[in-house]
C-alpha cells in the first residue's frame, strides 16, 4: 500500500479538476479526497495499491482537458500518520 499527498499548480481550479480526480480515484479504487486550496493549487491524498497510486500521479500531469499543469508535488506519507477514510471523497475548499 502507498499513501501520497500531493499539491498540483498551474490552470487547475475552474477546470473541473476536483470532479476529474474523484473519477478518476475512483476508477483505480483509490481512497482519499481532494480539494481546492486558498493559493490557486488543488491538494489530494491518494491511498491504494502501489502501482494503482503511481498511475494516478502519471495522470495528475495531465489532469481534465482544460487544465494545464505546471507541477505535481508529492509529499509520501509514513504508514499509521493522519486516517484515510474509505472511498474517494472532494473536500470543502481548505478556506471554507
Amino acid at each position: 500500500m502507498k499513501w501520497v499527498r500531493v499539491v498540483i499548480t498551474g490552470r487547475v481550479q475552474g477546470v473541473w479538476f476536483r470532479g476529474w480526480t474523484r473519477e478518476e480515484a475512483r476508477r483505480r479504487g483509490l481512497d482519499g479526497w481532494v480539494r481546492n486550496r486558498r493559493d490557486g493549487t488543488v491538494e489530494a491524498v491518494f491511498q491504494g495499491e502501489d502501482a494503482d497510486v503511481d498511475d494516478m500521479l502519471e495522470a495528475c500531469w495531465k489532469g481534465p482537458p482544460h487544465a494545464v499543469v505546471a507541477e505535481v508535488e508529492l509529499h509520501p506519507q509514513e504508514p499509521g500518520g493522519e486516517p484515510v477514510e474509505a472511498g474517494f471523497h472532494v473536500r470543502r475548499p481548505f478556506w471554507s
